[in-house]
């Protein structure tokens, strides 16, 4: 996905009021107004870069005089000690976007490498790497952003563009049928995906031309009986306690793509400092 110009600035805008405040009382007390740096931000662990040109948005916003240099490109992976991008200007405005731009960006390189990660476990199996909305608050744009740039497939942005008729719509709704017919009753448009628990759901999915169905904690003996089951006529996906560990198994059941939550919800931060002349 691309990150569209007025996402990233209100995202910028709240990270920089929240720091900011009233000003830096710091730097304003211990820099003279005139003095100018040259700085480097540099990755101190190896990971898959995401997030330079927020963290370049970062600087600019402070101060448009600043000017910032990007080295490496996202989704690029480096190893330490790598030199990612270089800024030069008024000393006060670089060490007031400092934190911001390094909070900002090691986040979206951590996402990027954990994604990264899982897509490396299941290469060669044809099983794509979803992300899924377990993502921080008022920062979904950006956590997506970093999953692409891992190799990871964004699936819906929200609850507004793609129809996922979970556990609770079902019994809601009086069955799986009922909620599919419901659903695209109310928005043909939309793609629809069907979280089942058991396979008479799972046929029940298929029969209702749900375009997807997602086997929700199903062990990979089932998974491979519900593959069979769908022969193609559905996407299937897996989703629930996804582990590095046991993906590879998982994307050997023959599933088309694989939704893992832990890729932003427990990405660690990928290390990154920035360091003045």
């Amino acid at each position: 996905m691309e990150l569209t110009t007025s996402a990233l600035d209100a995202i910028v805008a709240l990270a920089l009021r929240e720091d900011l405040g009233d000003g830096d009382v710091t730097s304003e007390a211990t820099i003279p107004a005139g003095r100018r740096c040259n700085a480097v931000i540099l990755a101190k662990a190896s990971g898959i870069v995401a997030g330079v040109d927020v963290a370049q948005a970062v600087f600019r916003a402070v101060d448009p005089d600043l000017h910032v240099e990007i080295l490496v490109a996202d989704g690029t992976p480096v190893a330490a000690p790598f030199d990612l991008m270089t800024i030069e200007g008024p000393a006060r405005s670089v060490l007031a976007a400092e934190r911001t731009a390094l909070n900002l960006l090691g986040r979206m390189c951590g996402v990027a490498t954990l994604t990264g990660a899982y897509v490396a476990a299941v290469a060669g199996t044809g099983a794509r790497i979803l992300d899924t909305r377990k993502t921080m608050p008022g920062m979904r744009a950006l956590d997506k952003y970093a999953v692409a740039c891992g190799g990871g497939v964004n699936h819906r942005m929200g609850l507004y563009d793609a129809f996922l008729i979970k556990d609770n719509h079902v019994r809601v709704a009086g069955g799986v049928t009922q909620a599919v017919a419901l659903a695209r009753a109310a928005h043909p448009d939309l793609p629809i995906t069907v979280e089942v628990e058991n396979l008479d759901q799972l046929r029940e999915a298929v029969s209702s031309a749900a375009e997807r169905i997602m086997l929700d904690n199903m062990p990979t003996d089932v998974m491979r009986k519900a593959v069979a089951i769908v022969a193609g006529r559905a996407e299937v996906e897996a989703s629930g306690g996804i582990q590095l560990d046991t993906i590879r198994d998982i994307a050997l059941t023959g599933v088309d793509v694989i939704s893992v939550g832990a890729i932003t919800h427990s990405a660690k931060w990928l290390d990154v400092s920035l360091e003045v002349s």
